[in-house]
Formats: structure tokens, sequence, C-alpha cells
């Protein structure tokens, strides 16, 4: 398998190499900073690229421009990010519409050489790979983010109902509540979902239309 690696450290580029040689890849080229990896890809189109995102000349996101660029250039190409720290947002970035073929991964991995050469592996086939980290991370940021997550396991059921069309009677009758109870439900959901009562809006459907989205 072919890997071209890029890292403005020559120490850390020097001692993957070596490590994955070891483990059977075949290393061909080196890059210290974005311009020269991709023309390195360019010349000669390896299966996998492992690339730092903070790279020269600012050391902010060449490395995940780069990589988003031989994305684009050679859609066959796996592109394996290394990050030092967790970086939700360059993470989003490389992952997202559904990416293939693509891995973000932290570089305190690196001192296990088996998990790195699983993790190159599997994007050459194809396959996302995405550090531990960085998806607890991401899963917390939704949490923050998505005001469905701040409901109770009742408000879904609830929710779910009202997104049948069941009024509040039928709720309480699906699922053994009184009618007070429900309209609390009901008027909880409304108001952690950020939906006021406006003459123009069906708070109803505005939360259902919320839920879908979730």
């Amino acid at each position: 398998m072919r890997v071209i690696l890029a890292d403005d450290s020559v120490l850390i580029r020097e001692g993957l190499a070596s490590v994955l040689r070891e483990a059977g890849f075949d290393v061909v080229a080196q890059a210290e900073d974005a311009t020269s990896l991709i023309q390195a890809v360019d010349a000669g189109v390896p299966d996998v690229c492992v690339v730092d995102i903070r790279m020269p000349p600012s050391h902010t996101t060449e490395g995940l421009i780069a990589a988003l660029e031989i994305r684009k250039r050679h859609p066959t190409v796996g592109v394996l990010v290394l990050s030092q720290h967790v970086e939700t947002y360059y993470a989003m970035q490389l992952l997202g519409g559904g990416a293939s073929g693509v891995g973000y991964l932290l570089k305190e991995r690196l001192s296990d050489v088996r998990e790195v050469a699983d993790a190159i592996r599997q994007v050459a086939a194809g396959r996302s790979v995405i550090d531990p980290t960085v998806v607890s991370r991401l899963i917390q940021r939704r949490r923050m983010e998505d005001p469905i997550e701040t409901l109770s396991s009742r408000e879904r059921e609830v929710l779910g109902l009202v997104a049948e069309g069941r009024s509040n009677r039928a709720i309480g009758e699906r699922l053994f509540l009184s009618p007070k109870t429900v309209e609390a439900h009901v008027s909880s959901i409304f108001s952690k979902l950020g939906i006021t009562d406006t003459p123009d809006d069906n708070r109803r459907i505005l939360s259902v239309l919320a839920w879908l989205r979730a």
C-alpha cells in the first residue's frame, strides 16, 4: 500500500515512516508543507495520505485545506488527518457530506502502531475512521446545540405522538396520562424548543419540524 506522509516535523515524519515500513507499507514520499504534499500526490497518486492539520506557513488549516483539495483532485485517495488537539470544527469539515475514505486521529494515537496501521487500511478501503475522543466531543457538541437533546424521555414520547397528529386527549389515552399532565408536557416541549406562542405559527407544527430535523 502506497502512503505519502505530510508533517512539518521531520522527527515525526521519519519516525512514522519507519514504523509504517516495518508494518508493510510503502512510504513513497514525505512532505513538510501543503504545497509539496499536493505536488507529491499529483506526481505519484498514492493509496493514502497521512496529513497533519497544522502545517507551514501559518500552522493553522493548511493541512486540512490540502486534504480537501486532494480529495477533490483524486477522489480515490484516502486521507488520514492527524491533529494535536480535538478540533471538532475541522473534523466536521473533513467528514461532512457523507465522505468516505477519510479519517481523523489525534497524534497521541501514533504511539500505537497497530491502531495507526489499521486506520490507514480502513481509509484505503474507503471507510471513515474517527478518533474515539473526537466522536465523544462531537456527540457532546450536538447535545449542546440541539434542543431536542434537552427533552426528557417522556417528552420525546409525547412529541412523537404529536408528530403522528394526535390530540392531547389521544396522547393521554395512549400513555395513560391525564389531560393536564399531557398539557404540561407539551408546554414544556414548546419551552425547551424555544417555540413561542404567536398568532401566525402553529406551535405543534413547529415542534414536529424540530423533531424531524433532529
